[in-house]
């Protein structure tokens, strides 16, 4: 008898072996990266946030940048080398998308993050999928979060479907936001 997911059948060590993929730097890529990704993806694998269970402390930002913002839709999003995988999200079903279609793989090429206003009129992301299709994102603030190495894992973002500016305060608020779940990632477990 074979049990799915034992030594016998292989599926187990298949995973584990796909998912370790994740953390290797490609030798191309359709996305910008940091001259540092082998560093920042061996640091997102050693975090063990990929896969983890819901967590309140980071529901309650996410929640927090939504409506700072007046943005429908936020996310903290962890980047590996194939996937954007968001660890909290609000406004969007989706769990993950493609790495190459992450407007994040943008934002943590800088600390201070990235705004687009219009989507539509960014030639970096007019033919985006997640632009021409659902969710229909037109606008994108986005700030990256950190381990405590300062290695930009992923983001705090916020995103609509119609195009729109953030306030000085609600980029502050987002900015201050980001520092808290930099903390909650740096935080021992």
């Amino acid at each position: 008898m074979r049990l799915q997911g034992s030594r016998q059948d292989g599926a187990a060590p298949r995973q584990a072996e796909k998912l370790a993929e994740e953390f290797v730097k490609p030798p191309t890529a359709s996305y910008p990266m940091l001259e540092t990704e082998q560093q920042r993806l061996s640091a997102l694998s050693a975090s063990g946030l990929i896969g983890s269970p819901p967590d309140p402390a980071f529901d309650r930002l996410t929640w927090l940048a939504s409506h700072i913002t007046g943005c429908p839709m936020a996310v903290v999003s962890l980047l590996t080398s194939e996937r954007q995988w968001f660890k909290s999200r609000v406004g969007l079903d989706a769990a993950q998308t493609p790495r190459d279609a992450a407007f994040c793989s943008h934002t943590i090429l800088s600390p201070e993050g990235m705004v687009v206003e219009d989507a539509w009129t960014d030639e970096r992301f007019a033919a985006n999928p997640l632009v021409l299709g659902d969710p229909h994102i037109r606008f994108y603030a986005g700030i990256p979060v950190t381990d405590r190495e300062s290695n930009r894992l992923g983001t705090l973002c916020v995103l609509d479907s119609a195009p729109r500016q953030l306030t000085e305060d609600q980029h502050r608020g987002l900015k201050e936001l980001a520092a808290i779940v930099t903390g909650e990632i740096s935080r021992p477990k």
